[in-house]
């Protein structure tokens, strides 16, 4: 596969930035699109400042997931499209269209483009929302063969784009000219590319910062954004994993928030003097009630003293997945944030 082009949707991005760091330390050629070229300096400038090598063999090109625009160009050429660009916006919104819309239409319009342009394989980056969320509580690993329910709860307008771009996308394929694959990352934390976040990165602040003073009986299962690049690149290329989709966690577990603290505070020592202490729990009433008040928090109290568990398998067997522990991911996010000033 080497010196192969890959096209990487959303180049900005958290998740795209690590992929587009793998794909070029490994010496490829990276297109990557963002939605306007005015964003190029300081994208380039984050990968930089991440470690980026091999600079000179990344291209940047403007298409946006609503506009037809663009998307032509940006797929000739390349040998694979790795579509990684979504909106994400955890909790509820206005206008729930405003997440749908751009997550399905325009995951119809990458994939219509590729099939059109005669690109072998497309790996789409969805998530654990369209497999794990809104259903009751499983006393079995979620695996791929799971869907969440449209309207289950917890489910969200962001859950609710993850499942129906990734359905749309399996229909639009079906026609087998185009191989999909689709990765489904649990909560994706570790170093920050610039100074833009993820929402699981926002978790571990809130921790970091003190701004949750107390911890819900709330458990999240993670996985460093390094192996879901790593997870991406070898998706590309990996026998059997064409029509498949792949659930990335890095251990079956779900972890409690209260954990999460406990390993903080162990790693950065002084640096994590805000971090609650693990016995300072929060009742689940008090969530429950914060809940009713302010519906951000609707998803967390519908899991309170849930331990959701998570399957890799198959990545693991398909693409030689092997994340590293989530302290180390949890404990990278924190390092990053402190390193770029951000938990204050």
């Amino acid at each position: 596969m080497a010196d192969q082009r890959i096209l990487v949707t959303g180049g900005s991005g958290f998740i795209a930035g690590h992929i587009i760091l793998r794909l070029l330390g490994s010496g490829h050629e990276v297109r990557a699109t963002i939605r306007s070229l005015d964003r190029e300096d300081a994208a380039r400038a984050a990968l930089l400042e991440a470690g980026m090598t091999n600079g000179d063999a990344l291209q940047f090109v403007a298409a946006d997931l609503l506009d037809d625009a663009g998307w032509a160009e940006a797929v000739t050429g390349v040998d694979a499209v790795l579509h990684v660009a979504s909106p994400v916006h955890l909790g509820p919104v206005a206008d729930e269209d405003d997440v749908i819309v751009p997550a399905r239409a325009g995951t119809l319009r990458v994939l219509r483009a590729a099939r059109d342009a005669g690109v072998r394989r497309v790996v789409l980056t969805s998530a654990f929302h369209a497999v794990g969320f809104g259903h009751p509580p499983l006393d079995r690993a979620f695996t791929e063969a799971d869907w969440s329910p449209l309207d289950g709860p917890g489910m969200d307008a962001y859950g609710r784009s993850k499942v129906l771009a990734e359905r749309a996308a399996w229909e639009l394929v079906g026609d087998g000219r185009t191989e999909l694959v689709t990765m489904l990352p649990v909560a994706v934390v570790g170093p920050l590319i610039g100074t833009g976040m993820s929402g699981a990165n926002h978790l571990v602040r809130r921790v970091l910062t003190g701004e949750l003073p107390a911890y819900p009986d709330f458990a999240v299962p993670f996985v460093d954004v390094r192996d879901v690049a790593a997870a991406h690149v070898a998706a590309l290329t990996a026998e059997g994993a064409a029509g498949e989709r792949f659930l990335l966690a890095a251990q079956e577990d779900a972890v409690p928030l209260a954990e999460v603290g406990a390993v903080l505070r162990d790693e950065l020592g002084e640096r994590a003097s805000r971090v609650p202490p693990s016995t300072a729990l929060l009742p689940d009433a008090a969530v429950r009630a914060a809940a009713e008040a302010n519906p951000g928090m609707r998803p967390m109290a519908a899991e309170l003293g849930y331990r959701k568990k998570v399957s890799s398998e198959k990545a693991r067997r398909v693409l030689g997945f092997a994340p590293r522990p989530w302290q180390e991911a949890v404990t990278a996010a924190a390092e990053s944030m402190l390193a770029k000033g951000l938990a204050d």
